[in-house]
């Protein structure tokens, strides 16, 4: 329940991001935006670890480097979603947004990437997918 939970928190804090950045960016630019809003992000999630101090710093020798690359991805995550909402609108974006993380969720636990345990695609997935697809696509008309 705690996961449901927290990814509904997750997808409206997303979508407020899109719109709030967009918004920003047509002020700012593009990329003085997505600078502004990780230098505030990084302020808060420091000033929170301070306080709440979670996991071991001594760990970090044990991730593999790959892992680091999270911070630049966020960097595309949020110019790439402000500049699609520019181009599409927000429930557009966010609904190709939607659809594109969860085929790439799903490639890499169907696969086993990155450590996840692996399974066996089943039909139904397949026509779960193309459904989304459609749908987003009969939302676009």
């Amino acid at each position: 329940m705690k996961g449901i939970l927290f990814s509904i928190i997750a997808g409206f804090c997303i979508t407020l991001q899109g719109i709030f950045n967009t918004k920003m960016s047509s002020v700012i630019g593009g990329w003085h935006t997505t600078s502004i809003v990780h230098l505030v992000g990084f302020m808060l999630s420091l000033t929170i670890y301070l306080f709440v101090k979670d996991g071991d710093s001594k760990g970090m020798t044990k991730v593999p480097p790959i892992y680091f690359a999270g911070g630049a991805l966020g960097v595309i995550v949020v110019f790439s979603e402000l500049t699609a909402i520019h181009l599409v609108g927000p429930a557009s974006a966010i609904a190709i947004l939607l659809v594109a993380q969860l085929l790439g969720a799903f490639l890499i636990e169907a696969r086993g990437w990155f450590g996840e345990k692996s399974f066996s695609v089943r039909p139904h997935q397949l026509l779960g997918i193309c459904m989304m697809i459609v749908g987003v696509m009969l939302f676009k008309i």
